[in-house]
Formats: C-alpha cells, sequence, structure tokens
C-alpha cells in the first residue's frame, strides 16, 4: 500500500495538508479500522480530500463505514472494464457486478464523490467493448472518471508479448469514442485522461500536474518538494525492515534544475484544460500545429486530436 500525502508548502513551521491518497496494490484489503488509524495519524486542513482506491471485489459496508467515520470522502474505484473477456485479458479477476455493487454501498454510507478507473486498449477489446464499458460506468452516475490507454511497461510480462501490445490506432478511436460519450454525460475533460463533474476534480493529482509538493509513505512511493524528486523502496520487505531498523527507506533522488522543472511544468500544463500561455508557442506560424492547438484569450490549449499527440506537441513547444 502506498500512501501519498499533498500539502500546501507556503505556510510554517507546520505546512497544511490538503490532501491523501491511498493507493498502489489494495488498500482495501487492510481492516478499516487498520487503515482509519494511519488516517488518524496525518493532520489534515478542515476539507481536505481524502482519496482511498479499491478493488471492487473487496469493498463492504462495513469497510466504507469506517472509511468515511475515519474521514474519507473520495473513492476511486480499479474498474478497468465493464466486459469480462477483457478483464481476464487484464489479469484481473473482479466480477463486474461487484462494482455496481460496491458503488451501491459507496453512496450508502454516504460516499458520493466516486471515481471510476478505466483502461482500454487491451488485447481482444472491440470497440463495441469499449463501449458497453463506457455505457455501463455511465450508468452509476460517477462524479470522476479516469480512462487510460493501456501502456506497455519494461520488465512486465506485458513487455515480454508483443502479440498483447496495444494498436496505437485502436486506442485512439476508443478514446475519441470516451472523450464524445463522457461529454455527453456532463463530465468536463480537465487532463488528457480525467474528466469531473463540475467541483468534483481530483485536486491530489491537480497538484502533481502544477509541480506542487508531496510526501510520500510505503514501498515504492514517490515524493517531491521544491525540486527534489524521491522514491522509497520498491519491495514491501525492504521498505518495512528500513522502517523497522531505523534505516533510511529512501531508495533514490534527483534534484531537479530550473530549466527542467521549467519544461517539465509546460508539458504538465499541456495536458490539462488550463493549458499554457500563448507565448510558450514557437514565433512564427509553426502549421506543424495547426487543429492541434486553440488559443482562448492568452492560453493555449489542446484540441481533441491535439490530445492524441500531446508528446510531439509538447516537444515543439520546449
Amino acid at each position: 500500500m502506498v500512501t501519498h500525502v499533498e500539502r500546501t508548502f507556503a505556510a510554517a513551521p507546520e505546512p497544511p495538508i490538503t490532501s491523501v491518497f491511498v493507493g498502489g496494490g489494495t488498500p482495501s484489503l487492510l481492516p478499516g479500522p487498520q487503515l482509519v488509524r494511519i488516517l488518524d495519524a496525518i493532520p489534515r486542513v478542515p476539507g481536505a480530500e481524502v482519496t482511498v482506491e479499491a478493488n471492487p471485489d473487496t469493498v463492504t459496508g462495513e469497510l466504507i463505514d469506517a472509511w468515511v467515520a475515519g474521514g474519507v470522502n473520495r473513492l476511486s474505484l480499479g474498474v478497468q472494464s465493464m466486459v469480462p473477456h477483457v478483464l481476464e485479458a487484464l489479469g484481473r479477476t473482479h466480477d463486474p457486478a461487484n462494482v455496481e455493487r460496491s458503488v451501491a454501498l459507496a453512496r450508502a454510507g454516504g460516499l458520493d464523490d466516486i471515481n471510476l478507473d478505466l483502461i482500454y486498449g487491451s488485447v481482444g477489446e472491440r470497440l463495441e467493448d469499449w463501449e458497453t464499458t463506457i455505457d455501463r460506468a455511465l450508468a452509476l452516475e460517477p462524479s470522476h472518471v479516469s480512462a487510460y490507454g493501456l501502456t506497455v511497461e519494461a520488465g512486465t510480462p506485458l513487455a515480454a508479448d508483443p502479440v498483447r501490445h496495444p494498436d496505437d490506432d485502436d486506442q485512439a478511436d476508443k478514446y475519441l469514442l470516451v472523450t464524445e460519450r463522457l461529454a455527453e454525460a456532463g463530465l468536463e475533460w480537465y487532463e488528457i485522461s480525467n474528466w469531473a463533474r463540475p467541483g468534483h476534480q481530483c485536486r491530489h493529482n491537480q497538484l502533481y500536474w502544477e509541480q506542487g509538493d508531496y510526501l510520500a509513505f510505503g514501498a515504492a512511493a514517490h515524493g517531491h518538494r521544491d525540486g527534489v524528486r524521491w522514491w522509497n523502496l520498491r519491495t514491501p520487505e525492504r521498505y518495512i525492515e528500513a522502517i523497522r531498523s531505523g534505516a533510511r527507506a529512501e531508495a533514490g533522488r534527483e534534484v531537479l534544475d530550473a530549466d527542467t522543472r521549467r519544461q517539465e511544468l509546460l508539458q504538465l500544463a499541456l495536458r490539462t484544460a488550463a493549458g499554457v500561455e500563448a507565448s510558450a508557442l514557437p514565433v512564427g506560424r509553426d502549421e506543424s500545429l495547426d487543429g492541434l492547438v486553440e488559443q482562448h484569450g492568452t492560453r493555449v490549449t489542446l484540441t481533441v486530436p491535439g490530445r492524441l499527440l500531446a508528446n510531439e506537441v509538447a516537444l515543439r513547444l520546449t
């Protein structure tokens, strides 16, 4: 389990913690009272956003009651797909019916701010399958949806099996479909892979995209403060042993210079609906950006086709 604690570092000596995100692995396997003990140890500002990730198969009414009593006010369900054969291809074991059950339990327990995490582009997933997932997800009336294209990470079983690698054109078609359908349902795009109903944008993630500062607790967690980025030991066994022995649990760190921070901030901002200042555009006409960006006053944002080529646009701006 990884716990990220986000805070605003403007105040001193004890900066207020503005959001907490308990994720990585399956935090919902932890008994409710134990997770609440962790949250109780984190001093937070009133109204702080507190998110817990959950596997739909592990959610119970007792867990929801414990979380809500402990200050959890946002649930993020790892849905991925609502089609069984697609879940199997992704290596997921949960039952789509349990997604609906989990949402009902959350709402019955007073937890209404619900994100559904979706993944598209796995082998064997037809466009109709993806449409079914979108339809069944929207039927649950979530306040937030994250939709990510399947990516190939080095060192994973997926990376070692080229037959299962996603197809770029297929993923583009599915991104265009989810963009259209979520907009029709009243969810506003605010970052390339994230949509929300008004007032329900994820504050935790927004701090990432704004290069905010955050602390990290748990195996493989990442933290950032004032241009210094660090990451913890990857395996739980090594992390726990380091904590027990009083050793540093940090596995490594990097110091970002001013130019690197500026470029990263531009690339992150470009992914959001806020966009970047028009001055970031190349001087003179760059026809390669036609149709990929649009200007609104002093800001420039990606068009929908531009979101499909965000990395290429960012390279031209940097």
